[in-house]
């Protein structure tokens, strides 16, 4: 009986090897693991590979706390979960050094004009995390004041669902942006821009 092999995610295409998108006992071929030894032995890459890698160690976000959601981003700092290993520990409060920014909590309809004004202050390439059910899809605040979703002012990569998400949320959604980037996954920005 043939087996067939699955359709392949677009991470997978952009050559991401993670645990979700391989097969259950497939692993890499002989050829891929053999070449994978060398590269670890002699420090083979590429440019983009070597780009990517250093975009991902070194991500500084912004502080943009909202609601309750910022309290649950703000532990990421503490020592039990230690945000510092991933090259992001220093939290900048200019959005001119920021190329990562966590919106967490709801987002009221005139603050949308300040995170707009924040978000094109930021370097490229930049990326945008929604933290919580309220940044993503405006949550149980199903009225005119709060936004709908952040993701109709500012392109969104990733989101981490939610009321409020844990902060191993939060660390599995950076986790999963550092996944994207160093498989070349374009930003959001680049890709499709904001939400109509």
């Amino acid at each position: 009986m043939a087996v067939e092999r699955p359709k392949s995610s677009r991470l997978a295409k952009h050559g991401l090897k993670s645990e979700r998108l391989l097969w259950p006992g497939k692993g890499p071929s002989a050829f891929e693991q053999e070449l994978g030894d060398i590269e670890s032995q002699l420090g083979l890459t590429t440019l983009e590979k070597a780009v990517a890698w250093s975009q991902t160690k070194s991500m500084w976000p912004d502080t943009f706390g909202l609601a309750c959601c910022a309290i649950e981003m703000m532990s990421i700092v503490s020592s039990r979960y230690d945000i510092a290993r991933f090259g992001m520990e220093a939290f900048r409060s200019s959005p001119r050094q920021a190329d990562l920014l966590i919106i967490s909590g709801r987002v009221a309809q005139k603050m949308a004009a300040p995170i707009k004004q924040i978000y094109d202050q930021m370097l490229e390439p930049k990326w945008v995390i929604a933290m919580g059910a309220c940044a993503s899809s405006g949550g149980m605040f199903n009225n005119y004041a709060v936004l709908q979703s952040v993701d109709k002012i500012i392109p969104v990569d990733i989101y981490v669902p939610g009321c409020p998400p844990r902060p191993e949320g939060l660390m599995e959604g950076i986790i999963r942006l550092h996944e994207r980037v160093q498989a070349g996954v374009p930003a959001a920005y680049e890709v499709g821009g904001v939400a109509k």
